[in-house]
């Protein structure tokens, strides 16, 4: 009765949690850099008195190379979490075959941890003594913090930050697609890509619970502290 009672009170309450961090973070990842680095490149070369057709050549060239180089390190990244979550997972389950006291303690000082007194969590670590499987469960995400990963996770991960990138290159080198003057460019490509980034960095602060107008602020100025850099060092570097 009493399990009925829980089971329908689980199914009246349904919570809703964000479960997409991972793919958001790609998501941040690839189109920040996505925005910044073409933005600076461009405005450098634009800084360099360079023609639209140099500026998009190598704009395009970069977000290439970008997108390569930014999806395999995502790829290592999440292939090495994946690694490290297995070398972990071994040595917990050669831990609870030779030295089940010793773990059995330690999930009794976790538990205990949390105000949990002795006579409470004894019958739980009995418990997971008999069920191995969860035993080993409760160890990898207690007592070591980590989470099983997705095995698709390192290809997910590439593709995506790549992806990112690619369509956040691509908005500064837009305006030379169509404006010859690379002096009438840079600046259709300042405001557009400002502005990409002030509405990336508003759905970035939506998105990980931060207030999404100085998130949107932040990021815009960091665009365009990367921009103005790269443009006086080109023509510091050509006067």
């Amino acid at each position: 009765m009493a399990r009925e009672l829980d089971n329908s009170l689980l199914n009246q309450h349904k919570e809703k949690h964000f479960t997409a961090g991972e793919i958001v973070r790609d998501i941040i990842i690839g189109v920040s850099d996505g925005l910044t680095v073409p933005f600076a490149l461009a405005a450098g070369l634009s800084g360099a008195n360079a023609s639209s057709t140099v500026i998009l050549t190598a704009g395009v060239a970069e977000v290439a190379a970008g997108a390569i180089s930014m999806g395999l390190g995502g790829y290592l990244a999440a292939k090495s979490e994946a690694d490290h979550y297995k070398r972990e997972l071994k040595r917990e389950q050669e831990e609870i075959i030779t030295v089940p006291d010793t773990e059995a303690a330690e999930v009794a000082e976790i538990l205990s941890e949390y105000g949990i007194q002795p006579h409470e969590y004894t019958p739980v670590v009995n418990a997971l003594r008999k069920n191995p499987k969860a035993w080993l469960d409760f160890m990898m995400k207690f007592e070591l913090g980590l989470e099983k990963p997705d095995p698709k996770r390192a290809l997910q991960s590439a593709l995506t930050i790549a992806i990112a990138y690619i369509v956040g290159g691509l908005v500064p080198l837009l305006p030379y697609m169509f404006i010859r003057t690379a002096t009438k460019a840079v600046v259709a490509s300042i405001v557009l890509t400002l502005l990409a980034l002030l509405i990336f960095g508003y759905a970035k602060g939506h998105f990980t619970g931060n207030k999404p107008f100085r998130s949107a602020f932040q990021t815009a100025l960091i665009g365009a502290i990367a921009s103005a850099a790269a443009f006086g060092m080109a023509k510091a570097v050509q006067g």
